[in-house]
């Protein structure tokens, strides 16, 4: 199945228009700029962000679980968004943010093992619970990593997030330390991640399996056009099928994507 025919069964939209996206500046605090002059959020003063107490389940939280890391911080267009930050708003992590934007088929749920995992490795982890404005969430989540004080940035995405961080990356100043995209499709809805990794400076890690549809195809094409990273890497998993965070149920995926993190993120 190609982008193209996937793009009409979406129930929302993605991206926002440009002006859009330029109006968040205000929103989240003035990026201090990667040499290229562009537009972008920064959000380490914190504008981003409330914490006010979401206390969502999300579907898989405990309702402990729910009181202690679950929260709502501002996406870029001024929306509350929830999001799942092991640790809760005050605490967890210390030098590095790590950003997870789930599958269309989940919710924040899908990354909490994984969220919990990298929380006790010393990262800082918000787990972002879509409400269909993909770009402006990361975008916001990025502002909200800043200005708790990470001062390493990292971006993964699984499937219609794989699209949503490669999309958003660009937009964010200064570009995230790493991005990492499990199973992104090149097109998901407005979102155009083949039109946007040609202006991604960070290094990225593309990772699909052969038999999973045409995202395996579609990894290849994003990780040719990433010409401006300064490391891109595709991980083509042979006869396999997994799609999305299930290619992490692989002890030796997982670990490659763990040494990636760490690459970057320390």
């Amino acid at each position: 199945m190609t982008a193209a025919l996937r793009a009409p069964v979406l129930r929302v939209s993605g991206i926002l228009s440009a002006a859009v996206l330029l109006a968040a500046v205000s929103l989240t605090g003035c990026g201090g700029g990667d040499g290229d002059g562009g537009a972008g959020v920064d959000g380490r003063g914190g504008r981003s962000a409330t914490e006010a107490a979401a206390q969502d389940d999300f579907g898989c939280l405990t309702s402990e679980e729910a009181r202690a890391a679950s929260l709502t911080f501002k996406s870029a267009d001024g929306t509350e968004t929830g999001a799942y930050v092991p640790g809760g708003a005050s605490g967890g992590g210390t030098d590095a943010g790590i950003v997870l934007a789930h599958q269309s088929d989940g919710t924040a749920c899908q990354w909490k093992d994984r969220a919990d995992e990298l929380h006790q490795a010393g990262y800082r982890v918000l787990a972002v619970n879509s409400a269909g404005q993909e770009v402006s969430e990361i975008v916001g989540a990025a502002g909200y990593l800043r200005g708790k004080g990470a001062k390493k940035l990292l971006l993964m995405g699984a499937s219609k997030g794989g699209t949503a961080v490669l999309t958003a990356a660009p937009v964010i100043r200064p570009q995230p330390d790493a991005v990492i995209a499990l199973s992104a499709p090149t097109v998901y809805s407005s979102m155009n991640a083949l039109d946007a990794v040609p202006k991604l400076a960070a290094p990225v890690l593309y990772m699909a399996a052969e038999y999973d549809e045409s995202f395996g195809e579609d990894a290849k094409a994003l990780n040719e056009a990433s010409t401006k990273a300064s490391e891109h890497k595709l991980i083509y998993i042979r006869g396999a099928g997994e799609h999305g965070v299930a290619l992490l149920d692989s002890v030796e995926n997982w670990a490659t994507v763990q040494a990636f993190l760490k690459k970057y993120g320390s």
